[in-house]
């Protein structure tokens, strides 16, 4: 899902503050308080969706992309679909991000369909979700049905597509703008075609929309040797801060992000190096700070699986994944 719009609201921040310095030490604990004094000055302080610094044209109170944080009412949400998902081609990316026991999987299946059975159960669970958004009274958009069975080739690869079932990892939304995201998986090259209707409908009714550089993908992307053959493998490389990304362009997932008012939390992975992230601290610079967090995490992918901010005070911590590195 993708929070696309939320009742804008203030927070407690000496709370959240105090809760999360607890846990992760003194130095979190200023940009955690400051996050959520920023939440209440980028939200309660605006009458429109633009950031009062940034608008050089007033931008329609009707304007259906609003969103700071995680955690404010939700009134509009983005839901993927499972529909022709794909096996992705067995990659290096891919192999570095999944476990030695499905590999026999990826590299007899890769560019093909998702077993069906599985596809029927994942389909019929997201539409009842949608029911529920719906009943609660929540807008959900849906992208559209793609064939992403369909190979195709650039000067630097080829391969075949996987899905739209995870909006928030393509596009990030700050503010009243909407980010799609450089992603580094070569199967997921053109999943933004899925969301340019909806994106394009936003974008008429006053968002911002802004596309990171779209990388090339070339094999200079991927560390071609990435020395994983096993699980223990896998954690020793991401503990000595290794991973099957290179610096040769930037590439990050929007799902790497976390967002708490005009601070925004980010963690070097697999799928998001450094030069993605510093690609976005100059985008959203001077009116957000990003801030990089780190993990003892054996695999990382995505900053939510490990650290979630869901509320003022409130926040979801795996205690086998603790922070263990704060830089500026």
């Amino acid at each position: 899902m993708l929070r696309v719009r939320c009742l804008r609201g203030g927070s407690r921040g000496a709370e959240a503050a105090h809760y999360i310095g607890s846990r992760l030490g003194r130095i979190f604990t200023g940009w955690v308080q400051r996050s959520f004094q920023s939440t209440q000055a980028a939200t309660a302080s605006q009458n429109t969706c633009a950031a009062d610094d940034k608008a050089t044209s007033p931008v329609p109170k009707d304007c259906p992309v609003c969103s700071y944080n995680e955690w404010d009412p939700l009134e509009e949400v983005i839901v993927g679909r499972a529909e022709n998902a794909c096996v992705p081609p067995f990659s290096v990316e891919v192999k570095a991000n999944t476990y030695e026991k499905y590999w026999q999987f990826y590299q007899k299946f890769g560019g093909q369909s998702f077993p069906k059975d599985h596809l029927k159960k994942a389909i019929a669970e997201i539409e009842e979700m949608c029911n529920i958004l719906k009943r609660e009274g929540v807008i959900v958009k849906r992208p559209d049905p793609i064939d992403w069975s369909v190979k195709y080739k650039t000067p630097d690869f080829e391969s075949t597509g996987m899905y739209a079932a995870m909006p928030r990892d393509i596009l990030l939304v700050v503010g009243n703008e909407i980010i799609e995201a450089p992603m580094a998986w070569r199967a997921r090259f053109f999943e933004y075609r899925a969301y340019r209707r909806i994106i394009k409908d936003y974008f008429n009714c006053g968002a911002k929309w802004t596309t990171a550089p779209k990388p090339t993908m070339a094999d200079e992307l991927y560390d071609q040797d990435y020395p994983i053959r096993s699980v223990e493998d896998r954690h020793q490389l991401a503990a000595q801060g290794k991973f099957v990304t290179t610096e040769f362009e930037p590439c990050f997932d929007a799902a790497d992000f976390i967002r708490a008012g005009r601070d925004i939390f980010v963690q070097r992975s697999q799928v998001t190096n450094y030069m993605g992230i510093e690609w976005m601290r100059r985008h959203l610079a001077p009116d957000y700070r990003v801030h990089i967090i780190s993990f003892k995490d054996p695999n990382p992918m995505h900053i939510d699986a490990t650290f979630n901010i869901i509320g003022p005070g409130l926040v979801l911590s795996n205690p086998d994944r603790p922070c263990h590195q704060v830089s500026v």
